[in-house]
């Protein structure tokens, strides 16, 4: 008995199938929206990039929250760990700083350093900390260079570092050298991201990076896009930026440590401490001078100084009390004086380290009219208020 399905069954089939088909279809169509949307999500979060500034000597307190950074950046997910960096050397044990080097090459995230803004430097053993970032920037007016002798030569580095280092071992080399070296990675473009025709000089000059932004936005690590405004297309950045600096505590060491502050610390305390011991009583001065006596000392642990030297300005301090007391100036304090700015030239002897002759001029200046006439004037006044205060 052959079965012949209703006109009712066949409409019914029909439905279902109808159904079925707009479902699957309903379904796919969800799922592409979504895909699509997580690709627009992914492309509308390109991340985030960290900087963190190397200024000033790299000492213990610096290296430390360097450590720390590029720890900080791999396990927060950041895109790369830009270092901008102005610092003349390096004040650490070389076994640190090997350590440092390797945590360069062991990172899983780009570390890469720009040398600005424009005047700022990277010398000595910071110098050969730079080469070893994934890419260098130098901006205008900033420089490389006088290496030394090569800290990282334990460690398997290949042969283009080797090459860099041989180069600026002895020499600095200026921004515009430094790329007509190699040493900075950058691809001449004629025309630009906006479509603007570039000349020579804008190519140089875009090598540069003469701004933190500028060397920021030519990194794979950061994105940008174009947007238009009234005064034209500009790159607008979609990759965000976090600065990291050093906290209020560390950032009080870190500039104790630096030589100049180091040694006027240690004079005017020491000037203070002598002013106090002519003194009735116990006041300010000594208090002050104590303080500054003391953060001079951790200064002077961080610091490479000549022993004799710092005994020559100390026994200047003792050779100036002995004519202190007799109210007039005579042969001690120009035995002082002498003493004081031998001290003072040759109290730090490190490439890079030395001050400049603005703290210098300050500390045998300030000493030399503070001996010869500030201190006996204070002298003749307590004798006078003595004397008075006994008739």
């Amino acid at each position: 008995m052959r079965f012949t399905p209703s006109v009712k069954t066949v409409k019914s089939s029909r439905s279902k199938i109808f159904l079925l088909i707009t479902l699957i279809l309903g379904y796919s169509l969800l799922s592409a929206q979504q895909l699509h949307g997580q690709e627009n999500q992914e492309s509308l979060n390109p991340g985030y990039v960290e900087v963190f500034e190397v200024s000033g000597l790299l000492d213990d307190v610096l290296a430390s929250a360097l450590e720390n950074s590029i720890i900080d950046a791999q396990n927060n997910g950041a895109n790369a760990l830009i270092l901008q960096m102005n610092s003349k050397q390096a004040v650490i044990s070389n076994q640190r700083l090997v350590a440092l080097g390797q945590a360069f090459l062991d990172s899983s995230i780009p570390i890469e350093v720009w040398i600005g803004p424009s005047g700022s430097t990277a010398q000595g053993k910071v110098a050969q900390l730079a080469l070893l970032s994934d890419s260098l920037g130098v901006s205008i007016g900033s420089s490389i260079g006088k290496t030394g002798e090569n800290v990282f030569s334990s460690m398997e580095l290949n042969s283009s570092y080797q090459e860099k280092i041989k180069i600026l071992r002895s020499s600095t080399l200026q921004w515009n050298e430094a790329i007509e070296a190699n040493l900075v990675q950058c691809d001449r473009v004629e025309i630009d991201e906006l479509g603007k025709t570039l000349t020579e000089k804008e190519q140089l000059a875009r090598c540069a990076n003469p701004t933190l932004g500028d060397f920021l936005v030519n990194r794979d690590s950061f994105v940008s896009e174009v947007i238009q405004t009234d005064d034209g297309p500009r790159l607008s950045p979609l990759t965000k930026t976090k600065i990291n600096r050093l906290n209020l505590v560390d950032q009080l060491m870190h500039t104790v440590a630096s030589p100049p502050i180091t040694y006027l610390l240690l004079v005017s305390g020491l000037a203070l401490l002598l002013f106090e011991f002519f003194s009735i009583g116990v006041g300010i001065a000594g208090v002050i001078g104590a303080i500054s006596v003391a953060l001079s000392a951790y200064g002077l642990t961080i610091l490479p100084f000549r022993p004799w030297a710092l005994l020559l300005i100390i026994f200047s301090m003792l050779a100036f009390a002995i004519d202190i007391q007799t109210v007039v100036p005579r042969v001690w304090t120009l035995i002082g004086q002498i003493m004081f700015t031998i001290g003072t030239i040759f109290l730090y002897h490190e490439v890079n380290v030395e001050m400049s002759w603005i703290p210098m001029s300050v500390g045998i200046i300030g000493v030399l009219v503070l001996m010869a006439r500030g201190m006996p004037i204070m002298i003749r006044g307590r004798f006078a208020t003595t004397q008075i205060d006994r008739q």
